[in-house]
């Protein structure tokens, strides 16, 4: 199972943006994936590298590890409800339909140990996700 970290990032929020995974293995980290939106959000760029970590990861099935807490409780709580009730929940739209679909269905499809931790408190992978995110976001790649 590999070990993955995610981050996101959209600056202004919204507006350019960018997403990392990293790669945690044989004590070091290093990206794997990197991507970028000229018109997006936080959010939407944090669920689009969980969609490319596990994309990433396989069937091998990855460890995933993000300081996003919506979309752990997206995935946790909430997806189930909304596509019993045929992705409707019952005040409002939800936002960001495509990415929340296509990050149950993988979800749902390979194996993922989803780990919430804090963001931008020191933690190594989860700042090396942060920097390569921001990274993407001003064009780097891989």
């Amino acid at each position: 199972m590999k070990i993955l970290w995610t981050d996101g990032s959209a600056v202004p929020n919204p507006g350019a943006g960018g997403f990392a995974v990293i790669e945690e293995k044989d004590g070091k980290g290093e990206p794997v994936v990197l991507g970028r939106d000229e018109d997006t959000t936080n959010i939407r760029m944090e669920g689009t590298a969980m969609i490319a970590a596990i994309k990433y990861a396989g069937k091998e099935g990855c460890e995933l590890h993000t300081d996003s807490e919506f979309w752990v409780n997206v995935l946790t709580k909430w997806a189930a409800k909304w596509e019993e009730n045929g992705w409707k929940k019952s005040r409002g739209k939800i936002m960001n339909l495509d990415i929340v679909k296509k990050l149950y269905g993988l979800y749902n499809e390979y194996p993922v140990k989803l780990v919430w931790v804090r963001g931008h408190v020191g933690t190594k992978y989860n700042e090396m996700a942060d920097e390569w995110a921001n990274r993407a976001r001003e064009g780097a790649e891989l």
